[in-house]
């Protein structure tokens, strides 16, 4: 999941007074991780420097909190042999999602001739801090990722609108991205059922009950090291009571999920590209890269190829979801590169087909 926290402060000790020892030797370095420039992220002075804004503007940044599922923080404190690489599939991710949001959602409002313009931006600095428990110790990956409201070089902050507009089909990329990252670099499969539940085939449904994340109180914020919370872990595993795996879809990994793309537009008055990216990323049952999926809607779809902001074309439902051609098709590949010869393919309409009475 993914959020976004407006920051009117430059306080920062918050994430840098925090080491977030839980998963030392397990994550790739420390917490803190640049995505884009690389000062000393322990220095609350350094990283302050990220929250840039105008003048005129009491919004300093943005922390985007980035969660992985449930399922996939349970393999990290489960799997002590892959949890490095699937910590590393999270981190992939995170990136993923900035890089859309960056594309596509930064962007700064600007008025010339009577007419208001959106200016693409890009932020300067970017900071993550990747974490591992929540505050009552439960396994939670999480990163908060700082941004700064004005984008480099640009005279005012960025629109937040555009910000928040965009947020769901980061959220989706991110996933998708993690499902095809877990899956490639471990031996675990992970999928999305219809109803946007993420699962791991094979892990007992008994963990997500174990660590469900749901507390009468919020917590008081600790710091907690290796050794501390493996031992919980270890604790809160004598609890454990199996419930059952959730059968996985049977279905062919490489191909679009037809009717979980067609229910995402269901009640709306027109479809955005953000609404198809997340749409389809959504689609990937058990994932597909942020590049694969961003491609594949713009070959799909090119007239909303240059869409960005919170002010995009809008195309119609039907339109959007293409659904005399997958019929006459079938589904849609998930490699753009496979996406031209599905235009070519017809289905074989069978004699007995094409005689039946109706």
């Amino acid at each position: 999941m993914l959020r976004i926290l407006v920051r009117r402060s430059r306080d920062v000790s918050y994430l840098t007074d925090d080491p977030a020892l839980e998963l030392e030797g397990v994550r790739e370095g420390p917490a803190q991780w640049w995505w884009r420039s690389a000062v000393d992220a322990t220095r609350n002075d350094e990283v302050q420097q990220v929250l840039q804004t105008s003048e005129r503007s009491a919004v300093v940044g943005y922390d985007l909190i980035v969660a992985a599922p449930r399922p996939v923080s349970i393999l990290v404190a489960l799997d002590l042999e892959h949890a490095p690489a699937v910590l590393k599939a999270h981190r992939r991710a995170v990136s993923d999602a900035l890089e859309y949001l960056e594309q596509r959602a930064v962007v700064v409002r600007e008025r010339r001739d009577h007419d208001d313009r959106d200016v693409p931006g890009r932020w300067a600095n970017v900071v993550g801090f990747t974490h591992g428990v929540n505050r009552h110790g439960e396994p939670h990956v999480h990163d908060h990722v700082l941004v700064g409201a004005r984008p480099d070089g640009a005279r005012g902050v960025l629109d937040s609108r555009a910000l928040f507009a965009h947020v769901a089909t980061a959220d989706a990329l991110y996933r998708s991205s993690l499902r095809a990252g877990v899956s490639s670099a471990t031996p675990y499969a992970l999928w999305r059922s219809f109803e946007g539940v993420e699962h791991v085939a094979g892990l007992d449904e008994g963990y997500r009950v174990l660590w469900g994340g749901h507390f009468a109180d919020r917590g008081v914020k600790q710091h907690w090291s290796r050794r501390e919370a493996l031992a919980t872990w270890h604790d809160d595993l004598s609890r454990f009571e199996v419930h059952g795996t959730m059968a996985s879809p049977v279905r062919d990994p490489g191909l679009l999920d037809e009717h979980t793309f067609t229910a995402a537009f269901e009640g709306r008055p027109g479809v955005a590209r953000r609404h198809l990216v997340q749409a389809w990323a959504n689609a990937a049952t058990w994932g597909s890269s942020a590049r694969d999926v961003t491609e594949s809607v713009d070959e799909l779809y090119p007239d909303m190829s240059a869409a960005r902001g919170v002010r995009e074309e809008m195309l119609s439902v039907h339109e959007a979801r293409m659904i005399a051609e997958t019929r006459v098709r079938g589904a849609r590949p998930l490699r753009p590169r496979e996406i031209e010869s599905w235009r070519q393919r017809s289905r074989e309409i069978s004699r007995e087909a094409g005689g039946r009475s109706r």
